[in-house]
């Protein structure tokens, strides 16, 4: 007659019972791991300084996008800004179906946040340099030029 599987090996000493129950906490906490790595470079931003945005604009040229609202925009803006994307009304998520998935882009607004958002919904559509560039007041303080549309 067989013993039952939860007796211990009478070679090895091992609870088989007990074994096969470590590797179902082993399995999950590995299955986390590797979907926590994948959301995070889902929603990574690539946040950068104005620091970083001024050298990286030399070195890898793209398109800078405000995705502030036009009053906003119109107050003030940086003067390399090729596009003004109102994130708050949907017009930026709109606009991404038609954006070239392989270009690069640099994102901001008035703090960060909304274009921190607007990177992180460029990411999940599969695209993969964008980067968030930060708050306006911070980009102008750094010294980049700006200009109003009155």
């Amino acid at each position: 007659m067989a013993e039952p599987i939860d007796k211990a090996d009478a070679h090895s000493g091992v609870n088989l019972k007990r074994s096969s129950r470590l590797k179902t906490p082993i399995f999950y906490a590995i299955i986390t791991i590797i979907m926590f790595s994948f959301l995070k470079s889902m929603f990574s931003t690539n946040d950068v300084s104005p620091e970083e945005f001024q050298t990286m604009i030399q070195d890898q040229p793209g398109l800078v996008i405000d995705v502030r609202t036009r009053g906003e925009y119109d107050a003030g803006h940086l003067s390399i800004t090729d596009k003004q994307l109102d994130i708050m009304t949907g017009e930026f998520q709109r606009a991404i179906s038609d954006m070239d998935k392989s270009a690069t882009y640099y994102l901001y607004c008035r703090t960060g946040n909304r274009s921190g958002q607007a990177a992180s919904m460029m990411r999940q559509s599969g695209f993969e340099k964008v980067y968030n560039i930060g708050g306006f007041g911070d980009l102008a303080a750094a010294g980049l030029e700006t200009k109003t549309s009155f």
